[in-house]
């Protein structure tokens, strides 16, 4: 594809992107988006990624082109859920009568939920095949998108979303596994799905607050649960029909007995993840020195040793301790860490400083967003073909450089800076994580040998829900109070993130120099 038919096509695509939001949009949501200049913007993000996404793919065969979309299904529902919730948090707690405790709960109970049993699900996932675990979390995740659209009162839906996330759990870990499995045997190939696979969650993060903010207006908070069936059917029907049984999977009579699975190994690592996230959550609310709080950290400190005196001693660890040995692992896990706490913190800060000391509406801080989570599109795919070209340590430092300058732009916010002067940070800090975040897996993908892809992408994952966890709870207490509190915290925040992602560049330095090395 020449240059000319690449720049012909994005015109078409925006000018056919742009036409369909005009018509999918009510007219107050149009105003708002004109009102920030993003009606263009928009259509140019979602116009690129098909023009990339057609040109990546090119050398895809349909079988494997199939698995991809199939798999990414699952990511786009565990994305999609997240930002949709935030969005309808006011309309739940005024139907269910809900507290702002309960409606923390509804929010912490699927990270917890998902943090938790990644590591669990990845392993099973290893051990009776990725396909299996990967359906399982799909049927989960609908059965508990159901209940939630049905919930009667808040307790009923908290215990709902812990379904979700134990869905979530299944399906993100293995649809990686499944990725490195179809292409394990062409490096190049593996680090184009996978940029795919993220660039899809990407979109959908970036669609989550518009699409929200319109079906509760429209059919009622319920609807952002219901929204969820058709695509976790279609990928359950999908999963069957163009994913091969796993090369783990063996017959019945052929497998080993279940009392060769690490059940202690894994409860040890519920204890540990959910007690230390229980912690996180209540740390802001109830002080450090409370007892749930002090306790929560001291239990999980306790579990984790537990967990690694027994994960050394069993014969089939679910944690294989091994894999920390291998500095590619150990590096991209702890800048999966820096990536996570940095992002999710800031942005749960800027959510308030948006809407508590510029004083927009949820609808318009959703779409005052769009420029942060629309530059993860572009850059999720050419990840891909740099880390293709130069191996996964080139785009990870680049990628978190680049993050870091945005972060370091965000200091100097405050109550009086227009929006316009957030459009630089806001589209440096993801081009630069979209650069650097498929590198980073595909590293950890690159590092184990495949039959261990199921649980080395669940510790990634799960290191970076902790990572994520943490960095909204001490965001958070830095920004509590009033407005002025929210700008200094905001700067804080910014300081912090800025030498965390250096931290990661550097961490990124120890990566393996060669382009996806086993």
């Amino acid at each position: 594809m020449t240059v000319k038919c690449v720049s012909n096509d994005r015109v078409a695509y925006q000018a056919t992107t742009e036409a369909h939001w005009h018509q999918a949009l009510k007219p107050q949501a149009l105003i708002v988006i004109q009102r920030f200049g993003l009606h263009r913007s928009i259509a140019a993000h979602f116009g690129a990624i098909m023009v990339l996404m057609n040109t990546s793919t090119a050398s895809f065969t349909p079988a494997l082109g199939r698995l991809a979309v199939t798999v990414s299904v699952g990511f786009v529902v565990t994305q999609l859920d997240v930002t949709i919730v935030n969005i309808a948090l006011a309309n739940i707690g005024a139907d269910l009568h809900a507290s702002v405790a309960g409606l923390q709960w509804i929010v912490d109970a699927y990270a917890l939920a998902f943090a938790a049993l990644m590591l669990s699900a990845g392993a099973l996932g290893d051990r009776f095949g990725a396909r299996t675990l990967f359906a399982i979390g799909i049927a989960l995740f609908a059965l508990a998108s159901l209940t939630c659209g049905m919930a009667l009162n808040a307790g009923m839906l908290v215990a709902a979303r812990a379904l979700q996330g134990v869905g979530a759990s299944a399906m993100l870990p293995n649809s990686l596994a499944l990725l490195n499995q179809a292409c394990r045997h062409d490096p190049k190939m593996r680090a184009r799905a996978v940029g795919l696979w993220t660039a899809a969650g990407a979109i959908s993060i970036a669609a989550g607050p518009v699409v929200g903010g319109i079906l509760v207006s429209a059919l009622g908070w319920r609807s952002i649960f219901y929204v969820n069936l058709p695509l976790c059917i279609a990928g359950l029907f999908a999963t069957f029909a163009w994913i091969p049984p796993s090369p783990t999977q063996r017959p019945v009579a052929q497998r080993d007995k279940p009392s060769g699975i690490d059940l202690l190994g894994q409860v040890l690592a519920i204890v540990a993840l959910t007690t230390f996230t229980g912690a996180i959550i209540e740390w802001r609310p109830l002080g450090l020195s409370h007892p749930v709080v002090a306790g929560g950290f001291a239990l999980a400190l306790i579990a984790a040793v537990a967990l690694v005196v027994v994960e050394k001693r069993v014969a089939s660890p679910m944690l294989p301790l091994s894999l920390f040995s291998k500095r590619t692992f150990s590096a991209a896990v702890l800048f999966g860490i820096c990536v996570n706490l940095t992002y999710y913190g800031t942005v749960f800060v800027l959510s308030l400083f948006l809407q508590r000391v510029r004083g927009y509406t949820v609808l318009e801080a959703g779409l005052a967003f769009l420029p942060l989570t629309g530059g993860f599109l572009v850059s999720n795919v050419a990840s891909g073909r740099a880390i293709g070209r130069y191996g996964a340590r080139a785009p990870m430092i680049v990628g978190a450089i680049t993050a870091a300058l945005g972060y370091g732009l965000l200091h100097f916010v405050d109550g009086s800076t227009p929006l316009v002067a957030l459009l630089v940070p806001f589209l440096l800090i993801p081009s630069g994580m979209g650069l650097a975040v498929p590198a980073m897996t595909t590293a950890v993908l690159a590092s184990v040998e495949p039959k261990r892809a199921g649980t080395a992408s669940a510790v990634l994952n799960t290191a970076r829900q902790a990572g994520g966890a943490a960095g909204v709870a001490a965001y958070g207490a830095l920004a509590g109070g009033g407005a002025a509190h929210i700008v200094s915290g905001l700067q804080t925040a910014s300081a912090v993130s800025l030498t965390l992602l250096l931290i990661g560049a550097g961490l990124a330095c120890v990566i393996h120099p060669e382009p996806h090395a086993e």
